[in-house]
């Protein structure tokens, strides 16, 4: 099916309009689904009314939900306390912000070399 129309206006209602051919209803899988009948003239065509029930949360919506719970707060607060420091210690303190490198096994490897810097310098001071 693909989206024929968007803010189709019927019975004074915005609405979202999809359509499918007749070649593609007779072979799907989930013709008896989505159909009362076999398709004989035309394919399928279907509606969905534009309203804020129907409107999607962005990642970014969702995840500002997750971190303003009870919850996210308390996990968000230990991320502070545990992460954040790290992060600030390689690309303020030891200069790291860039990757140079290009590809995903070089930028793991180089971030992987980053991490071990952090972490043989905890370990030195720990020892001393």
């Amino acid at each position: 099916m693909w989206r024929s129309g968007i803010n189709v206006n019927s019975h004074n209602q915005k609405y979202t309009r999809f359509c499918g051919y007749l070649t593609d209803c007779k072979v799907c899988p989930l013709q008896q689904q989505c159909m009362r009948k076999p398709p004989i003239k035309t394919g399928r065509q279907v509606q969905f009314k534009n309203d804020e029930s129907r409107k999607k949360q962005s990642y970014i919506d969702k995840m500002k939900a997750k971190i303003d719970s009870p919850m996210g707060r308390r996990q968000y607060s230990k991320r502070l306390g545990c992460i954040e420091p790290v992060f600030g210690n390689i690309t303020v303190n030891k200069g790291m912000n860039k990757l140079t490198l290009r590809g995903q096994t070089k930028v793991n490897a180089q971030w992987q070399l980053y991490c071990l810097v952090h972490n043989l310098e905890k370990l030195r001071n720990t020892m001393h």
